[in-house]
């Protein structure tokens, strides 16, 4: 793809199992089975095909085109090789497949070099079930924690024996790091789709893959101490109080402290969720307000489809890295980059993928964005994805007995059937944390027209643009209207080396002068990228919900838009394919 630069538009700095049966099952699935598995030496994966943009977006034709021979090809391969949805023998579903463990190969390491990330190989796989009902294990909020010297002591003995554990251990520390480095920087192939990867970030998996990956880390945890009750804190970055790390996890001699994170962002220092690289001058008052703004923005005013909570459709044959929901772009990458070390080559531990589990505090993390998707049904009425590509997705976990485990995405929806609650007592203060608008009377101008988008882009981005986007309509939508239909920001084709950190801030019809604070309505939201990968391109898209926006902003009847981009981090090229503004359903 060639690439122009931008011309910037100022000076500023800118920086139970179900019974449907899946696509294609390799012959390491069937149920219960004895024989042994051996590792096969890892597949090449050839990389991911590249198609020029051009207007429309062809790349998403192109690729459609070429999964669709290769979902063909699988229907020739026999038993299984069809999908069959009740009742239409001709319904294609393609869920992704729980991998196969002896094609898994080295991971990536953004520095250049690999890690061996593959767990050990067992000679039975289970299908897992729902367990009894019985009492509610409660997560509570980790700054609570140190209130209780009981829960802490065996928290600490949990993870100390994890730590103690043989590394060949499924259930060691070792080994459950290893799980996040093999699911998420190439660790494995697709099952029938040897050239694609497994990647469950930047795609509606990344809720129920990391609910499930807590799940088993819990019960290990309960097992180690011999407490099935305990319940693994979750850190409540959204709130004021737990806007800094835990102190649980700041001394030195437990077992819950790393010694690989920013040693500039240790308390009292005030967390920031729109973090990128870099450290604001802004003062406490300032930062609770646009992280509590943020934090409205992305589970209120921003969720308002499933594609822009969760994340976009990702099946068996498809590419990876097709687009990321809300919590996982910000904060929840954000959070990632903050607590990293960036003395490190990779910012490890928590600063990149392949390393991040080896920090205690990445589960209270990562409990926290958990937290959210049950907040977002739960209080805000937000619903499940219905499509059974995605319910019918799979993983492989080693439970609390060393037991190899299969699970499906469905069975992840209600976290009472999994036998754990949420601590309610915990203050959710950002529910009535709306942005205000500035209304500048100097909005900025656009330096690309809109009748040049498709002549100017694909282009770097190397210093702040702003470019007119045109709107499917000037009319005011009507409340019905709006229920449907949630209008959407697009921008496409975003392309960048997946070993770097990338950050960029998105505007809209902001002042010509400053740049507005988080906590207004001029800010559309960024795109925040945790680096994974060794020169390999990552090429995705983003989506925001303007809806909001535009009622704030008294835009709903102006046939265009001045949209900005500030780049924040981001060593490499950063390439922009094109902007749109769209009508996407709301389910």
């Amino acid at each position: 793809m060639t690439s122009s630069p931008l011309p910037p538009t100022s000076t500023m700095a800118a920086l139970h199992s179900t019974t449907t049966t899946t696509l294609f099952r390799s012959p390491l699935f069937p149920n219960k089975s004895q024989t042994p598995l051996q590792r096969k030496p890892k597949q090449c994966l050839a990389g991911r095909v590249r198609c020029k943009a051009t207007k429309g977006d062809n790349d998403n034709l192109d690729q459609g085109l070429a999964r669709l021979d290769r979902r063909n090809m699988l229907i020739g391969l026999g038993t299984g090789g069809l999908y069959s949805a009740a009742g239409n023998s001709f319904a294609f579903a393609a869920p992704v497949s729980a991998p196969d463990l002896t094609t898994c190969g080295p991971a990536d390491k953004p520095d250049g070099s690999t890690i061996d990330c593959c767990p050990p190989i067992t000679t039975t796989i289970i299908d897992f079930k729902l367990p009894d009902r019985g009492p509610l294990r409660t997560r509570i909020a980790a700054q609570d924690v140190a209130k209780n010297p009981a829960y802490l002591a065996k928290y600490k003995k949990a993870i100390e024996l994890m730590r103690a554990l043989p590394d060949d251990d499924p259930r060691s520390l070792v080994q459950q790091a290893k799980v996040h480095c093999s699911y998420c920087d190439g660790g494995y192939p697709q099952v029938g789709y040897s050239d694609l990867e497994i990647q469950v970030h930047f795609c509606w998996l990344f809720f129920p893959f990391h609910r499930w990956y807590l799940y088993f880390y819990e019960k290990i945890m309960g097992e180690l101490i011999g407490d099935p009750t305990f319940a693994l804190p979750f850190w409540n970055w959204d709130a004021p109080a737990g806007m800094y790390i835990p102190e649980i996890f700041t001394d030195t001699s437990s077992s819950l402290y790393d010694q690989n994170r920013n040693t500039a962002h240790q308390p009292p220092k005030l967390l920031d969720l729109n973090y990128g690289g870099t450290d604001d001058d802004v003062d406490d008052a300032t930062r609770i307000k646009e992280n509590l703004t943020t934090m409205y923005q992305q589970m209120v005013s921003k969720a308002t489809s499933h594609r822009l909570f969760y994340g976009e459709p990702y099946s068996a044959g498809d590419e990876p890295d097709p687009g990321a929901g809300n919590i996982e772009t910000t904060p929840h990458n954000n959070i990632h980059l903050w607590v990293g070390d960036p003395t490190q080559t990779n910012g490890e531990d928590m600063g990149t993928f392949y390393s991040a589990g080896r920090d205690p505090l990445f589960y209270s993390h990562h409990s926290n964005v958990d937290r959210m998707w049950s907040i977002y049904k739960d209080k805000l009425g937000g619903t499940d994805i219905e499509n059974t590509d995605w319910l019918d997705a799979e993983f492989l976990f080693y439970d609390e007995k060393k037991n190899l485990v299969r699970v499906k995405v469905r069975d992840s929806l209600d976290t009472k059937k999994l036998g754990y609650v949420y601590d309610e007592k915990v203050p959710i203060p950002w529910l009535k944390s709306k942005p205000t608008a500035r209304k500048s009377t100097n909005k900025r101008k656009a330096t690309v027209s809109s009748s040049d988008l498709t002549t100017t882009f694909p282009a770097t981005l190397s210093d702040t643009i702003s470019v007119e986007v045109t709107r499917p309509s000037a009319t005011k939508r009507t409340a019905a209207q709006k229920k449907a239909h949630d209008e959407v920001l697009v921008i496409k084709g975003i392309e960048f080396a997946g070993n770097e950190p990338v950050k960029f801030d998105v505007y809209v019809n902001d002042d010509a002068e400053s740049l507005a604070g988080k906590d207004k309505s001029e800010f559309a939201g960024s795109f925040v990228h945790v680096p994974h990968k060794h020169k390999k391109n990552i090429k995705t898209n983003l989506r925001l919900s303007i809806m909001s926006l535009l009622e704030e902003l008294d835009a709903e009847t102006d046939s265009s838009l001045v949209v900005t981009l500030v780049p924040k981090v981001g060593k490499g090229p950063i390439t922009i394919g094109g902007f749109s503004i769209e009508l996407i359903n709301t389910t």
